[in-house]
């Protein structure tokens, strides 16, 4: 029997992600056209709030475009605002206070935050003008949870698993709604919801659920990869949600018969990994460019494993337009 590999479809970028990174590249090509991507005066052609995506090749590339990318706002001069140099907000989103020190040092602020994100800060917004206490399911520390967290802070409670649920204590006259990261497990969070409405039975949720398409269908997506492999491996980043999630659901597809690895590139697969296997499950998390599939691929192939085959489960075909301070203003990016 031909060693072979399984192919997850859809995996990699999703449409937040390439806008992000497309966000970056078109204000470095703008300045690039015009003689600007070195300065005279030593700024760079735009500055970047953490990771534009939770990929470190990612970001290493567009650093190496000539992107500087900052932790925290208060790292770019006060002479890079006067010059109009764009400042860049990642695809997880930011607070409000983020926002406010933006505007207030007079930056040329270029969101780009993923539309699907921007949509869980809006409904914050709606449910605390409304009353609600909103019960947010994140992880702790994550950019995109720290961000709508930060949206209103008295009024978001943040648990991570179906365990924190016992810590919340809320009255059957308060308005609770739940919200969620776009990035989660979707049984995960399954688990989660339903402990939270077997102690909050009043508890609401949105019209929509907060999981983005592109999270379920490439969840979905490993699962059936996982059910027809012997091991499964995800190409992400360790700082990558939905990564790791994949990781995850990938080693619940498996169980006793394979183990899940996640791996950055095809130089950290370890060659003991596929001893005895036959079939290997490949996806990858939604800010994984696809040539880096195609290293781990072919690092597989060397190790034997020339059959090939490909599991679809759904054609994507979402796409979001540039953030509007892109739009139509190319001289000004």
């Amino acid at each position: 029997m031909t060693k072979c590999v399984v192919l997850a479809d859809p995996r990699g970028f999703c449409a937040g992600v390439d806008r992000a990174i497309l966000t970056v590249q078109t204000i470095l090509k703008a300045a690039a056209s015009s003689g600007k991507l070195v300065r005279d005066d030593g700024l760079p052609p735009v500055y970047v709030r953490r990771q534009i995506v939770h990929n470190k090749h990612v970001v290493e590339d567009l650093a190496n475009q000539g992107a500087v990318f900052v932790q925290e706002l208060g790292e770019i001069p006060d002479a890079a605002a006067a010059a109009g140099i764009p400042v860049v907000f990642s695809a997880h989103g930011v607070s409000p206070l983020v926002k406010e020190e933006a505007k207030r040092r007079g930056m040329h602020v270029v969101d780009a935050t993923c539309p699907l994100v921007g949509k869980v800060h809006r409904e914050v917004l709606r449910f605390v003008r409304e009353g609600y206490e909103i019960i947010y399911i994140g992880h702790k520390g994550h950019d995109e949870a720290v961000g709508v967290v930060g949206e209103s802070p008295e009024h978001v409670h943040l648990i991570e698993h179906a365990d924190d649920v016992a810590s919340l204590d809320f009255a059957p006259e308060t308005k609770l709604v739940l919200l969620s990261q776009t990035t989660l497990s979707v049984d995960e969070t399954a688990g989660t919801i339903a402990a939270l409405k077997a102690r909050f039975p009043w508890i609401e949720e949105p019209p929509s659920s907060d999981i983005c398409y592109a999270t379920s269908n490439r969840q979905a997506a490993v699962k059936l990869v996982a059910q027809q492999s012997d091991c499964v491996v995800i190409v992400g980043s360790a700082n990558s949600s939905n990564s790791v999630r994949l990781m995850e659901v990938a080693q619940e597809g498996l169980g006793e018969r394979g183990k899940a690895y996640r791996v950055d590139d095809a130089s950290e697969l370890k060659p003991e990994w596929f001893t005895g296997v036959e079939v290997v499950g490949i996806s990858s998390g939604a800010s994984v460019p696809d040539e880096l599939v195609s290293g781990v691929i072919e690092a597989l192939q060397s190790q034997g494993f020339t059959g090939m085959k490909s599991v679809e489960t759904i054609k994507e075909n979402m796409h979001f337009v540039l953030p509007a301070e892109l739009r139509g203003k190319p001289s000004r990016a």
